[in-house]
């Protein structure tokens, strides 16, 4: 016999010796027509068939596990066979004296089966401390019926599987059919821990990162290395009732011994704490936490492992595995992705230009709640500039698209760590085509723009601005997205003179703004109409510092000749006449759209007459006086 016969056949042979009790009592009830009397004696190596060794029945390896005397092992078949055998319910019935309790209660077990013992009943005991049978109804304890837990039913029977009270709690996670060296060398370490804990057991295997995926593929890999099965659990779903909590963590530490299983908690971004943290701290058994930061216990031992992405070199290596030669240094430099992602990307792309788009859809960030994507339209043919203007902002883009190539490729990473990041400051008044300048370089790099939200970010109470920011760099280093902090003066402001506690926590967000600007693989620029209200030190580590002048008359000419689309229909339009008003790009572009509104609604193409009205809107705004040297002659 296979061990699932054997399994099987040893299970109702020992029911058999349960069934026998039963009848033995039942007599004793027929002939007496009382309950009264005690247990009847019982030769237990007289029942069963003779055990097989290797590897031993579901039975005997339940009771190993969970330490159950054989008054409870009794108990346990007792419950068991009223769901594996049809004639159970009328030996219960009979052996009760009484046909309307045709179930297992604890009265019935301690009046008929051998070496009975009251300690078997108490909450804590194996039994009902374990969950392995259930009280149904009734406030009597002993005459309450007894029913055998589904998940321990199935396990006695020789059937795996997951209890459904943890069904959507906890999700299996595979092994993954490969590691890149760096992180499979982190996976050898966690085995090496767990198969040879220190005398105090088993520590909390906390693996911290960014990159959630990665620590997944490392849990599972170092767990299966040991012959676990991993599940993950996300800790925003653990309840806040402290008897709800310690069911779950019955029930987990139950599914450890039945089924051989470790535990992830997956804390990353979760708010709560509380019971998150009592969780980890009751939950015994292989348990492994994912983080971004190393969280605090205070009754636990931990062993904290950092868990990166596949390095530079190890994800070139996975493109050119996946098929994709030419763009592997590109790829690499531009986008920060786990093997998963590289293998994803690569499979449902087919060009160099669907790659690339695959990598912006995968690492797009999640910043809807602090940033605005700005979906960018505007080219170096809208952007009217000074030439040197127009050469730093193209030095700025060979400057993010040769990354690769100078830190890594040319060992300027190596030399020196420090302000690899790419930062530009784009200082003018309101209107001077800052925001455009972004737009023409996202478009430039096909990199998304992200436009930084200073109302959500600022926080009046300590570290949450710190904290939103390192959401912000966090979120967007994936995918090197651009990141556009409008108006940035009022972020990243001068440092104070300490006069009272709140300065010192003012000057730690810049001194935090300056070192994640330096660390950031993408393109941070800061737009400000107040350079001077800059703090210097931003200034001296800010790679780019771009002044946006107020458009003299020849560029308010070459702005108002690209303003109108190809499609837009005008009459008599005089762009010399139009350039006399001494207003920035922004405002220009106001009216312009505005004369289009006047336009369309009295259903005539754009004329001068349609713009004049737009113009006094638009200074009427800005507060600003029309004269007739701007205006003369347009009509």
């Amino acid at each position: 016999m296979n061990w699932t016969e054997a399994n099987q056949h040893y299970l109702m042979s020992e029911l058999d010796a349960v069934r026998a009790a039963l009848e033995g009592r039942a007599a004793v009830e027929a002939a007496t027509g009382s309950s009264a009397g005690g247990p009847l004696p019982a030769d237990d190596s007289a029942h069963g068939m003779t055990r097989p060794t290797t590897p031993p029945p579901a039975l005997e390896t339940l009771c190993q596990l969970f330490g159950l005397s054989s008054f409870e092992r009794a108990v346990l078949l007792m419950c068991a066979g009223m769901e594996l055998d049809s004639k159970f319910a009328g030996l219960c019935a009979n052996a009760n004296g009484d046909q309307r309790r045709d179930y297992p209660t604890f009265s019935l077990a301690l009046g008929a089966l051998p070496r009975a013992h009251w300690s078997a009943l108490n909450p804590d005991a194996p039994l009902r401390g374990w969950r392995l049978i259930e009280l149904q109804g009734g406030s009597d304890l002993t005459r309450s019926r007894l029913r055998i837990d589904e998940r321990v039913l199935h396990f006695l029977t020789g059937v795996t599987h997951l209890d459904e009270r943890l069904v959507g709690l906890v999700e299996p996670v595979s092994a993954p059919k490969d590691l890149v060296n760096s992180q499979r060398v982190v996976g050898e370490r966690i085995a090496a821990v767990l198969r040879n804990p220190a005398s105090a057991g088993l520590p909390v295997i906390q693996l911290c990162g960014n990159d959630a995926n990665a620590k997944r593929a490392v849990a599972a890999a170092s767990c299966g290395a040991i012959g676990l099965n991993l599940y993950a659990l996300a800790a925003e779903v653990l309840p806040n009732d402290a008897r709800e909590l310690e069911s779950l963590v019955r029930l987990w530490e139950r599914e450890v011994a039945l089924a051989a299983s470790a535990l992830l908690v997956e804390v990353d971004g979760m708010e709560n704490h509380f019971a998150t943290e009592r969780f980890i701290e009751r939950v015994r058994g292989v348990l492994l936490v994912s983080s971004g930061e190393r969280v605090r216990l205070r009754y636990r031992t931990s062993v904290s492992f950092d868990v990166a992405k596949p390095t530079s070199e190890e994800q070139q290596e996975l493109w050119k595995d996946a098929g994709v030669n030419g763009q592997a240094e590109a790829l690499t430099s531009q986008f920060d992705l786990s093997a998963a992602n590289i293998r994803a990307a690569a499979a449902q792309s087919k060009s160099p230009e669907e790659v690339w788009t695959a990598c912006r859809a995968q690492t797009r960030p999640r910043l809807d709640d602090l940033a605005q994507w700005i979906d960018t339209r505007a080219t170096w043919n809208e952007i009217v500039l000074p030439g040197p203007q127009l050469v730093m902002l193209r030095e700025i883009a060979a400057h993010v698209r040769q990354r690769a190539k100078v830190y890594q490729t040319w060992g300027f990473a190596q030399k020196c760590a420090r302000g690899l990041g790419i930062s530009a400051l784009f200082t003018g008044v309101s209107g001077t085509g800052k925001t455009m300048a972004a737009e023409v370089l996202a478009d430039e790099l096909y990199l998304d723009l992200y436009r930084i939200d200073l109302s959500q970010v600022v926080s009046k109470y300590i570290g949450e601005t710190e904290k939103n920011l390192r959401r912000v760099f966090d979120a967007a280093e994936g995918g090197g997205a651009i990141l556009l902090f409008d108006e940035a003066d009022a972020l990243f402001g001068k440092r104070a003179e300490i006069k009272q506690g709140l300065d010192r926590y003012a000057n730690i967000e810049v001194g935090y703004l300056l070192q994640r600007m330096e660390a950031y693989r993408g393109l941070a620029i800061l737009t400000t109409n107040m350079k001077d209200a800059l703090d210097p030190a931003f200034l001296r580590r800010i790679r780019f510092v771009v002044q946006f002048p107020f458009p003299d008359a020849a560029e308010r000419l070459e702005i108002w000749r690209r303003m109108f689309p190809a499609q837009t229909p005008v009459d008599g339009l005089d762009m010399a006449k139009l350039a006399r008003l001494h207003v920035a790009g922004g405002n220009i572009r106001n009216i312009a759209l505005n004369a289009a509104f006047l336009a369309a609604d009295a259903d005539e193409p754009v004329r001068m007459n349609h713009l004049l009205r737009a113009t006094r809107t638009e200074y009427a705004k800005i507060e600003k006086a029309l004269t007739e040297a701007e205006i003369g002659g347009w009509l």
